[in-house]
């Protein structure tokens, strides 16, 4: 059998010929590939010459593309448009992953060739790059083990494969849990307070299961309107209830087994390496570099901002004793009276807003500020392969109208695809001995569908998320590395969110906002009495976003900056960890942890402080340019140099190039309305 999985793809710009690829494809692609990287690193390790950066180092880099290639693909595909067949295969090809890797990083030959590299680096006249790659590489291999003894690196290997089939099992539950639930409306009188569109959407949901009447899920689109919208009280309890137990119910979905199996063993391997807890090992190498500095960050921020997390609670508090006699509000009550007062107070509401966003001008606008930022410029390719028929494929070409890069988008919720939203990369950039290779990267969201008599039109909130994920997307696509390992997001985790977080700025000027935000029924331009209210909205309920932002940090940190082995409680152990971030009662039943994918199942663990970190970044970053102005080609060119540069250089040099000094928390302060 021919397996398009070990051919060159013969497609334009090399792209996935995702037609042609089947499942059955992926067991033998990637028995062949590990097979094939196994011999690439025997070859460096059996070489006769003396080690140097090209015969060690840049072969190391090189080796296991074919094997990289496939893993892309399948567990994007996994994320993205999975069924049981690759669920089942990913509890088969995860632990096969890790053992291979683990071959590599606990190879005693190949690590005494890097290391003797590295010992004699200062004398071998290597250029910046080449000196990042040697340092990235040594560090990842004593970081993962090389310096350990046999016992201690076939303790590392089982904890390691225990590991890949915990959090597969992890994302596994969670996806189904998601899909699984329902809830089936009869009576239209318990859906008022709804608009039109989301009854648009759940009666179609309930067309497509064959049932009478209407049909909501936990899908994002259909979970939050509801939380937002419904005025029946009891609709809206029970599906925060639904939302908020996946994970922690008495079925076989149950994952509380799960995360503590999974900090157990993170904390098992740090030791192992010498660290106190898994926090000390991952923030080593992070910009914070220990978990005492990201808890002083997590705390000064919860200081400065619960005053005003209070504030806004107690203001929905008076609402809606006021209008409804409610004596203790609820977390399900959270979404609904915020948008109450937020009509009452900016005269501003999601459903007012978001006939001026429909999808596909959103995209437009995210490709016109783009080109006036970068000089880049995007071309729908219907001639490139896809894995589902929403997916759209676009080539980025450079301000000389060269080839850049391809870009996926991909934005409906699916049986088979996870909840959020993130971007991914099929084909990362390299340039190695002039063989340029170009970035083929994708973003996946879950933003509501287009009905039969509306187009698919965005909340403000998912506008932001669209304009957050393409900041990941140009990060990738605009990378000009060496290195493929050091090329677009391949930075420091808490560096990574920058480029995202930085084009969601972009959203609240008017100057973006008249690119792309038209009724898509009239055609008229969002008028400028309409951005001023989000202007002077866009603060609104800061203090509460703050703060529960703040609680997923500072529960990522509890997990993981302690010992999980005296947790006899899961649930417990979160509600101990989240009472100085609580606003709201705790609800009995409820838990976060249990679906928190991105420390459980992402790569997020020990890392969730970075959403915050970089709000600081992209917050002062934007101030440059709103000093200059926000399309300015001068501050952009700087800008564009830092997106190209990836992990190359260290972030903060970076960051001080781009700006000309360190970050200060001033803006954010200022941006959030805490000064």
């Amino acid at each position: 059998m021919e397996n398009p999985l070990l051919q060159d793809f013969n497609t334009p710009h090399e792209s996935v010929p995702f037609s042609q690829i089947k499942t059955e494809h992926f067991l033998p692609a990637f028995e062949i590939a590990i097979k094939m990287s196994q011999k690439e690193i025997e070859d460096i390790c059996i070489n006769p010459a003396e080690p140097t950066f090209e015969n060690t180092i840049l072969a190391l880099e090189t080796s296991g593309e074919k094997l990289g290639k496939i893993s892309t693909i399948f567990f994007n595909l996994n994320s993205a448009e999975t069924n049981e067949e690759i669920q089942n295969l990913a509890k088969t090809i995860s632990p096969m992953l890790s053992s291979h890797g683990n071959d590599i990083m606990l190879n005693p030959v190949l690590f005494k060739r890097i290391k003797t590299v590295y010992d004699n680096r200062n004398a071998l006249n290597l250029n910046p790059e080449q000196m990042r790659l040697l340092e990235r590489k040594y560090k990842s291999f004593t970081r993962n083990g090389a310096n350990l003894n046999e016992a201690q690196k076939d303790e590392i290997r089982k904890i390691d494969a225990e590991l890949s089939k915990t959090t597969v099992n992890f994302g596994q539950n969670a996806l189904a849990e998601t899909n699984n639930y329902f809830l089936q409306i009869k009576d239209e009188s318990k859906l008022k307070g709804l608009p039109s569109y989301v009854l648009a959407e759940a009666k179609a949901e309930a067309e497509n299961r064959k049932l009478e009447g209407w049909v909501f899920t936990l899908h994002i689109p259909s979970y939050l309107p509801v939380m937002t919208y419904a005025d029946n009280r009891e609709l809206r309890r029970e599906l925060f209830m639904a939302y908020s137990n996946k994970g922690f119910q008495a079925n076989e979905y149950n994952n509380e087994a799960n995360v503590q199996k999974i900090a157990e063993l993170r904390l098992k391997r740090a030791n192992i390496l010498g660290y106190n807890t898994h926090a000390d090992f991952v923030l080593e190498d992070r910009m914070a570099k220990d978990p005492q500095t990201v808890k002083t960050f997590l705390n000064d921020l919860l200081t400065q901002s619960k005053p005003f997390g209070v504030r806004d609670v107690k203001m929905l508090e008076d609402y809606a004793k006021a209008k409804d006699g409610i004596k203790q509000l609820e977390r399900w009550d959270h979404a609904y009276y915020a948008e109450k007062v937020k009509m009452e107070k900016y005269s501003l509401s999601q459903d007012e807003l978001k006939p001026y966003f429909e999808l596909d001008k959103v995209v437009q606008g995210t490709f016109e500020i783009a080109k006036r930022l970068f000089g880049i410029t995007f071309v729908e390719r219907k001639d490139i392969d896809k894995y589902h028929e929403d997916v759209k494929v676009y080539e980025v070409l450079d301000e000389k109208g060269q080839h850049l890069a391809l870009y996926y988008t991909d934005f409906h919720p699916r049986a088979g695809k996870r909840a959020g939203a993130w971007m991914t990369s099929y084909r990362e950039q390299s340039n190695i001995n002039g063989k340029q290779v170009r970035p083929h990267v994708s973003i996946v969201c879950n933003f509501t569908k287009p009905t039969a008599d509306t187009p698919a039109l965005l909340t403000f909130d998912e506008v932001e998320t669209l304009f957050h994920e393409f900041g990941h997307a140009l990060h990738g696509m605009m990378a000009n590395t060496t290195y493929e390992s050091l090329s677009g997001t391949n930075v420091l985790y808490d560096f990574v969110e920058l480029p995202s977080q930085f084009m969601e700025n972009y959203c609240y000027e008017p100057e973006a906002l008249k690119l792309f935000a038209q009724h898509y029924q009239t055609g008229e331009t969002i008028p400028q009495s309409l951005i001023d209210k989000v202007k002077n909205a866009s603060n609104y309920m800061e203090g509460y976003q703050t703060v529960r932002q703040l609680s997923f940090g500072i529960l990522d940190q509890a997990w993981y900056g302690s010992n999980p082995l005296k947790v006899t409680s899961v649930s417990e152990f979160e509600n101990q960890a989240m009472v100085p971030t609580n606003l709201y009662p705790v609800v009995e039943g409820t838990l976060m942890s249990t679906s928190f994918s991105h420390i459980f199942n992402g790569g997020y663990s020990s890392g969730y402080y970075s959403y915050k970190w970089s709000e600081v970044l992209d917050a002062d970053a934007f101030a440059y340019f709103q000093e200059k102005g926000i399309f300015n080609k001068e501050v952009a060119a700087k800008f564009k140099k830092l997106l190209q540069s990836g992990g190359s250089v260290d972030p903060m040099e970076l960051y001080i190039e781009f700006r000309g000094q360190k970050p200060s928390n001033d803006a954010l302060m200022k941006r959030a309305g805490f000064n």
